[in-house]
């Protein structure tokens, strides 16, 4: 079948190109992007209380607006990653500024439980994905191979840095009310984000007449033996070129999909949607649950640059350490009762921030690891949405579950136990045998971080 490629304006590829490289600068527009455009989603957390006490709504029908985002996310990821590939980002991505930035400012004339299913799950979740996580990380993945761990670490810290932000959007809401608060982070988006990437993002390398992390051709290949490499062409003659079609043959897909809905899906949607409430539960007041918040979104982002390690050490390594650390995060909700001992509020906010913090980046750079190519992005497009089917459930069964029992005991239990079938996941992911996508494809082994050789079967 001939499929449509878009070529870039290509330029001779350099061996050596003076001054700083031009990944990194996309990689600042792309960090700054994503701190804003996450901080529409994840300072949800801050505002949920609010319109819960305006409206008088339960806690699960309000959180629905949260889980609305999360699947109308996955759903857009693969069409928003097939249309990067396609038209570029410079065009892709200003589009979706607008998108979001007008849904979450039309908030602020929200007057029915609809009307913020609209506004904030439907276009907000729209916008949110054409320029999110999923084209921002093909676009990366292409500038960088070598140094992938750190590239994906830094872009992961721009979700990170949007998890801080709520103690900005809590003085918003104390200082305007929560209808400015949204006029004013949806304008914002829109006037910083349109010019930014309409002007500096490229998706190829190529197209600035360079090569992925400033090297030869010849050194292209990645080098580092953590890196999985687990296909072959046809005939075994060079790199197969994924597809979606290929991709979901695979074993491996589909073991890094529930990863995505297990530790993205359910725990981490969970950590972010509802950890305000966890904390003003126990009598913190709407500030210092905010602090907390804080804390946890710095160290979110101290995770995501810890998690270049996997570059050196493997992928599975920092991955399982940053799954424990959540683990003993969790264990120490099940012990604050109340507000006399703080330090324990802010250990679950330093624990479960560097492990969510690590893991998250470690998973995506593990997907780029096995299915890097032209469709890279449709690809990983489908990966996000394994985690929007599990935080469409999340935040809504948290919230469901407050309103039934009164108690976010069942909550913790799931956190648990996410955390812990993720561990299970990248051990299987790591060890067994990987098949191919093609019955010539089982022609030479391979090896990874482990030491192990993995062979390729059909």
């Amino acid at each position: 079948m001939i499929q449509h490629i878009r070529e870039p304006s290509l330029k001779k590829p350099m061996e050596k190109k003076d001054g700083i490289f031009y990944g990194w600068v996309i990689l600042v527009v792309a960090f700054i992007t994503l701190v804003l455009g996450y901080t529409i989603r994840n300072t949800f957390s801050v505002f949920y209380p609010t319109i819960v006490e305006e409206f008088g709504w339960g806690r699960g029908n309000t959180a629905l607006m949260f889980s609305i985002t999360i699947i109308v996310y996955g759903m857009v990821a693969p069409l928003a990653g097939g249309l990067v590939d396609r038209f570029g980002p410079r065009r892709i991505l200003p589009v979706g500024a607008v998108i979001v930035g007008c849904g979450v400012a039309l908030c602020s004339q929200a007057t029915r439980q609809w009307h913020f299913y609209l506004f904030y799950g439907v276009m907000g979740a729209t916008g949110l994905s054409l320029m999110g996580w999923t084209p921002m990380s093909a676009i990366v993945s292409n500038w960088f191979t070598k140094r992938r761990g750190l590239a994906f670490g830094v872009l992961a810290a721009g979700f990170g840095g949007s998890l801080v932000m709520a103690s900005v959007a809590q003085f918003l809401i104390s200082t305007f009310g929560w209808q400015i608060a949204y006029v004013i982070m949806g304008l914002s988006l829109i006037v910083i984000v349109v010019p930014l990437c309409g002007l500096l993002m490229y998706s190829d390398p190529r197209e600035k007449g360079l090569l992925p992390d400033g090297i030869p051709t010849s050194l292209q290949k990645p080098e580092n033996a953590n890196l999985p490499h687990i296909s072959t062409g046809p005939e075994g003659n060079g790199p197969a070129q994924w597809t979606i079609q290929r991709a979901i043959r695979t074993f491996h897909f589909w073991l890094l999909f529930l990863m995505a809905f297990c530790f993205l899906g359910l725990a981490e949607t969970i950590a972010i949607a509802h950890q305000v409430f966890f904390f003003r539960d126990v009598g913190y007041a709407p500030m210092p649950a905010a602090y907390i918040y804080s804390v946890f979104g710095v160290t979110f982002v101290i995770g995501n640059l810890c998690s270049f390690i996997s570059d050196r050490y493997g992928r599975e390594k920092v991955f399982v350490s940053g799954c424990v650390l959540s683990a003993m995060a969790v264990c120490l909700l099940f012990l604050i009762k109340d507000t006399s001992q703080p330090w324990m509020a802010f250990l679950f906010a330093v624990l479960i921030g560097l492990g969510m913090g690590a893991g998250g980046p470690v998973l995506f750079a593990l997907v780029a690891d096995f299915f890097e190519g032209r469709y890279f992005g449709s690809i990983l497009g489908m990966v996000v949405f394994g985690f929007s089917l599990g935080g469409a459930v999340a935040p809504w069964f948290a919230g469901f579950m407050h309103d039934k029992t009164g108690s976010y005991f069942s909550t913790y239990l799931v956190l648990l136990g996410s955390l812990l079938f993720s561990i299970l996941l990248m051990w299987l992911i790591s060890v067994r045998k990987i098949a191919s996508v093609s019955r010539h494809e089982a022609n030479s082994p391979h090896r990874t971080g482990h030491g192990k050789k993995l062979k390729i079967e059909s």
